[in-house]
């Protein structure tokens, strides 16, 4: 049995995947199918080891931040990349390392530095931190780092 993300589309799910594909170096197509209708299709991939599913339907709910994909990165260059790269094209910065991608999908770019820093069991250094973060779009690791210093 496999669990992934399932997307819907109006029609752009090779965009899309083609999009994502560029964006994530390590990945890969799984499949697609023709369905008996012609205007639906679907698309199978996987983006850094994590299967997803796309389909064309013709749908017109938007996407919204109660599902979103957590990208964890390593550095501040990779931040960097992500959220330039996820953004490209029509995308929107959100508050605390969120952001939308062109197609309106929410994913979260969040350096490991910030995840270990608001678990610190020090609840003030992390209470600081939280703080600044609340005040961010792009997570910038070094204002973190001020703020977790104090």
């Amino acid at each position: 049995m496999k669990i992934y993300p399932h997307l819907w589309f109006e029609s752009q799910a090779e965009e899309a995947m083609e999009f994502y594909m560029s964006v994530f170096k390590d990945s890969k197509v799984l499949g697609s199918t023709d369905l008996p209708d012609p205007e639906l299709s679907v698309v199978r991939f996987e983006l850094a080891g994590l299967p997803v599913a796309a389909l064309n339907a013709h749908s017109h709910a938007p996407y919204n931040e109660a599902f979103s994909f957590l990208v964890e990165t390593e550095d501040q260059a990779e931040t960097d990349y992500y959220w330039d790269a996820l953004r490209a094209g029509g995308g929107e910065e959100k508050p605390c390392g969120w952001l939308t991608d062109k197609f309106g999908v929410y994913w979260q770019v969040t350096p490991k530095a910030l995840l270990q820093m608001l678990a610190d069991p020090d609840r003030d250094k992390a209470g600081r931190v939280l703080q600044v973060m609340y005040k961010m779009k792009k997570i910038i690791i070094a204002d973190l780092e001020r703020a977790y210093r104090g």
